[in-house]
């Protein structure tokens, strides 16, 4: 048999592309948290960043299928070794259930990974394809933004000053301005930050990188990595639908936050 009939045929192996798979999504749900902080700067950062993506063309699309493909691969092994695991178990159910020192975590890692699948395919429609019904805050088409300066990172140019580009910083904030899509959102992450607590550890285990001599120390950085991105992910939605962090000046947001914000002004008590 060959090796890649081994990663698929066998449980090691399907255990191996688990967490192969989940080492590439976490190196990318980790730069897309980053890439989305920068809705706390200047609209140009993350408009420029946006368009810049936008701009790679059949490269962008290489990746997000490549992304894809590891999201169906992680679900199908999860998937498949759930169901060898409960053949194995046979069908006589335990008097109790008992956890020993298995951590919350672990305990419900198919369940958080269940939400987080299904909050990947409601962000995708929502901020990615556009489609209604999702929480879509643009009718026609997404605003564009007048780039103010030239817009570089590490030295790479990702926009021109007076370049016209998708307002991707009024999408955001008009996105998390919805209690409902804040809420969802905050409530995803979190899982999301739960499954990675387990799932971060779990593949340093499957694929050799852990050992006896440092398991507590891996254990505490990979906690600190999951708080980290929990906080990060948590202070988008949380502090914008809180009224905290405005939308800047001039951009779409902000003119359907003033235009929210002056009908509430003219509304009765009763009507409030």
């Amino acid at each position: 048999m060959t090796p890649i009939a081994n990663l698929v045929t066998s449980s090691i192996g399907r255990k191996f592309l688990m967490a192969l798979t989940g080492l590439v999504l976490t190196g990318f749900v980790t730069g897309h948290m980053v890439g989305n902080l920068q809705i706390f700067l200047h609209p140009d950062h993350i408009n420029g960043y946006a368009h810049f993506l936008q701009g790679l063309g059949l490269a962008l699309w290489a990746v997000r299928g490549f992304l894809l493909l590891c999201v169906v691969i992680h679900v199908w092994a999860a998937v498949t070794l759930w169901v060898e695991s409960k053949k194995a178990r046979g069908p006589e159910k335990y008097d109790r259930n008992k956890w020993l020192a298995a951590t919350t975590a672990s305990r419900y890692m198919r369940l958080t990974g269940l939400v987080v699948l299904a909050f990947i395919i409601y962000h995708i429609l929502h901020f990615t394809v556009g489609v209604q019904g999702t929480g879509g805050v643009f009718k026609d088409a997404l605003p564009h933004w007048e780039m103010t300066d030239n817009v570089k990172e590490f030295g790479i140019p990702l926009a021109n000053k007076g370049e016209s580009v998708h307002d991707v910083y009024s999408m955001v904030f008009l996105g998390f301005m919805n209690p409902v899509v804040a809420g969802f959102y905050m409530l995803a992450v979190a899982l999301l930050a739960m499954h990675l607590w387990h799932g971060v550890e779990s593949l340093f285990q499957t694929l050799g990188w852990r050992n006896h001599k440092w398991s507590c120390l891996l254990r505490g950085i990979v906690g600190l990595f999951a708080f980290v991105y929990l906080l990060g992910n948590l202070a988008m939605p949380g502090l914008i639908v809180s009224g905290v962090a405005k939308p800047a000046e001039g951009t779409t947001a902000a003119k359907a936050a003033a235009i929210q914000c002056s009908a509430g002004a003219t509304q009765t008590p009763a009507q409030k």
